[in-house]
Parts: C-alpha cells; sequence; structure tokens
C-alpha cells in the first residue's frame, strides 16, 4: 500500500505536477543572475514554470481528447442520447459534455442539432453547462496542481450542477422560449463519414494546433495574474476576502468571474495561487466555475442567435 501511495505521488509531482522542471527553471533563472527569493524573482519563476507546465500538458490533453472526441461525431452522441429518459439521459449528457471542446461556443452547435432533433431541451442543457466546466483535460491538469480529492471534487461537483440545471430546465418546461430556427435547424447535424486511425490522428493533430491559438492567450493572462496574487497580495488580504472568516466569500468569488472570460486552463493558475494564499477551497471553486460558464459571454450566446449563427459558420 505504502508503494502504491509513494508511486501516485511521484506521478502527481513529478509528472503531472512537474516539479522537477520548478526547480529547473529556478536553477536557471539563478544562473541568469535573478534573485527568485525576491518578489519579481519569485514572479517570473513562477510565470514561465506554469506557463510551460499548462502548454505541455495541454497539448498532449487535447491530441488525447480530440482523438476520442473524433468517435463521438453529433449524430452518433444523438443516438447514444436517444436510448436514455429521464435523469438518466441528463448524466448521459453531461458525461458527454466531458469529450466535447472547450468552451461554450464550440458546443453551441451541439446544442442546436441536439434540440432540432427532438431530443429534450433539459438533455442538450446538461451538455451545454459541462462541456465547458468539465472535461478530461481539466481533470488531470487540476490533479497536477491541486491533487486528486480536489480534482475528482470539481469534475463531481461540475457533473452534478449540470444534471441539475438540466433537469431543472426540463421541469420548467422551456421550450418555447426556444429560437424558431434552432427547433428548425435541421442541417447542423450531420454524421461523420468513417474515419480510419490516420485521420483520427491527423484530426487530433489540427485541434491541438487550432485550440492551442486560441486557449493560450487566456493561459498568459491567468498565469500573470495568478503570478500577482502569488507573490505580491498580501496573505492577510486573500484570507480577509475570501477566507473561512467571511460567509459572502463564495458570493463574492462567484461574482468576481462572471464578467470574466476565460478558458479552464487560463483559470486554473489564477484558483492555484489562491489557495497557495489561503482562500478557501469551496470558494476558489465557485470562482472557477462562474469564469468558465457563468462569464458574461457564456450567458450572451445561448440566448443570441447571432451569436450561434456566428459559431457555426466558423465551424467552432
Amino acid at each position: 500500500m505504502q508503494i502504491l501511495r509513494s508511486l501516485w505521488l511521484f506521478i502527481q509531482d513529478q509528472v503531472l505536477g512537474m516539479k522537477w522542471l520548478n526547480v529547473l527553471i529556478g536553477d536557471l533563472l539563478s544562473l541568469l543572475g535573478v534573485d527568485t527569493a525576491s518578489r519579481l524573482g519569485g514572479s517570473i519563476q513562477f510565470f514561465v514554470y506554469d506557463v510551460v507546465k499548462i502548454t505541455v500538458l495541454l497539448c498532449f490533453l487535447i491530441f488525447v481528447i480530440s482523438y476520442i472526441q473524433s468517435y463521438f461525431p453529433p449524430e452518433r452522441s444523438k443516438r447514444i442520447l436517444g436510448r436514455f429518459h429521464g435523469i438518466g439521459a441528463n448524466i448521459i449528457s453531461a458525461l458527454l459534455g466531458t469529450v466535447t471542446p472547450f468552451c461554450s461556443c464550440s458546443s453551441i452547435p451541439l446544442f442546436i442539432g441536439f434540440t432540432s432533433a427532438g431530443l429534450p431541451l433539459g438533455v442538450t442543457f446538461s451538455l451545454l453547462i459541462s462541456s465547458p466546466m468539465v472535461d478530461l483535460g481539466s481533470l488531470i491538469l487540476l490533479m497536477s496542481i491541486f491533487g486528486a480529492k480536489v480534482a475528482i471534487i470539481y469534475v463531481v461537483v461540475g457533473l452534478v450542477i449540470a444534471v441539475l440545471g438540466g433537469t431543472l430546465i426540463e421541469k420548467l418546461h422551456m421550450e418555447p422560449y426556444v429560437e424558431e430556427f434552432i427547433r428548425n435547424a435541421g442541417g447542423v447535424d450531420i454524421e461523420s463519414p468513417t474515419l480510419t486511425k490516420r485521420e483520427r490522428v491527423q484530426y487530433a493533430k489540427e485541434q491541438v494546433v487550432d485550440t492551442f491559438k486560441k486557449v493560450f492567450p487566456y493561459i498568459l493572462v491567468g498565469v500573470g495574474i495568478g503570478a500577482v496574487i502569488h507573490n505580491w497580495i498580501p496573505e492577510s488580504w486573500i484570507e480577509a476576502v475570501l477566507g473561512g472568516n467571511n460567509p459572502f466569500g463564495v458570493v463574492l468569488a462567484t461574482l468576481v468571474g462572471i464578467p470574466m472570460y476565460a478558458d479552464i486552463f487560463g483559470t486554473i493558475p489564477v484558483a492555484e495561487a489562491l489557495l497557495y494564499k489561503g482562500a478557501q477551497l469551496g470558494t476558489i471553486l465557485s470562482f472557477m466555475m462562474a469564469v468558465t460558464t457563468l462569464s458574461l459571454p457564456s450567458l450572451i450566446m445561448p440566448s443570441s442567435s447571432l451569436m450561434m449563427v456566428s459559431c457555426i459558420r466558423r465551424g467552432e
């Protein structure tokens, strides 16, 4: 048992967390005359380490997830969901959301296709909620930073929210409020042709390049904010605002996260810095979910036909 625990800690710290990389970057910066013990030097080390680590993990995970995703074209996903009913359909839909792309805009074509195909609105919303908030990539990256327990808690809570949100929408009978063009958009959901393994690999490579271009700016911004929080903002400030002594910490973190728009990979470095400074875990998870799922663009896109059409025409 002790051997397995030691092996898991090695995988978490050195393989996923790449702590060896942090030491290497610190040594290299020291050779260049940068004092990593100072605020500025520590910020530089934090920034370089997190950018490189997240970039490496991101590219690897996008490739694996995209390869898996190639087996789930819209038509096949629709058939899978059509076999289930009630809350079971919401659960399967939320789980399918974990293998879809990384943002709400990318999930909207699936939402339109499923809705126009006659699937229950609540089922499609479970996928739309889970897709930007929970995916296989975020699970691995969260494990590399926060550990397995926190990562599993985040994913489970995200899936529960997706299932409950979809179920609530279905119980409220919101179908009449869906735009007419969405209900009639029969041409969105088209069966993907059968791909060879080589074509799937090529598709995964293209997704790595395309997604990296979209996500990397958010990584730079997120890591930059995290570096400032990590080395420049006093711990007492974070504890006072987002610590356990503030009963409104969760609400405040959620409200702060809503105006922001970032991918989960750009949000994690900020969450990492907040946790290091003493913010409560529940508060941090609320912030992450608000940024990735409740951001203003994510709220606007599902209700705006122009935004939806734009996403579809761009092929996202």
